[in-house]
């Protein structure tokens, strides 16, 4: 297995698509050193400094303004941990941006792979890959069209299970 680490050759593959580039969340926590003093700020109940965030936001108005599409679907365990409770409200401007966040609870998620990944155009799976401390290693590129077929069907399984961000957040407000 060879992966792609985190950085310039990913990033392309996040701007290079040509129609429709879906995420499955299945992690209760991500270590991105990126976002971590927001994340403090955000523990600490102070509104959290989103400058980290700029770049990922102009990207998402860039691609969907170009007929491009970007969606995600989280599956959480609820209660929800800080860092879901965090990437709630994160999602609200994600979503302003253009890209449709979307949730599930992980009780209603059964069937549903158990690992991140990206689908690209629906033919090409970015399998992610994180170390036992949350943090990012990199992608592992799958283009078996057995596998590629599969993770398709998990995608609108997802999808049709999920909620959007606004639905979610109203449902568990009084956990935020």
């Amino acid at each position: 297995m060879q992966l792609i680490p985190p950085g310039p050759e990913f990033a392309r593959m996040l701007k290079e698509f040509e129609h429709s580039a879906f995420r499955l969340e299945t992690r209760d926590s991500y270590a991105a050193p990126s976002e971590a003093a927001a994340f403090a700020q955000f523990l600490a109940g102070e509104e959290p400094d989103m400058g980290w965030f700029q770049n990922w936001l102009a990207s998402i108005r860039t691609t969907t303004g170009n007929g491009r599409t970007f969606r995600r679907v989280r599956v959480v365990t609820v209660p929800l941990s800080d860092y879901v409770r965090f990437s709630v409200n994160v999602a609200e401007l994600a979503n302003e941006a253009g890209e449709d966040i979307r949730y599930v609870a992980r009780q209603d998620a059964a069937g549903l792979p158990e690992f991140d990944y990206w689908l690209f155009d629906s033919r090409t799976v970015g399998k992610m890959h994180f170390d036992d401390e949350d943090e990012f290693l990199g992608v592992e590129l799958i283009d078996d069209p057995t596998t590629v077929v599969e993770l398709n069907y998990q995608r609108d399984a997802a999808w049709h299970r999920a909620i959007t961000r606004d639905d979610f957040a109203a449902k568990h407000i009084d956990k935020l």
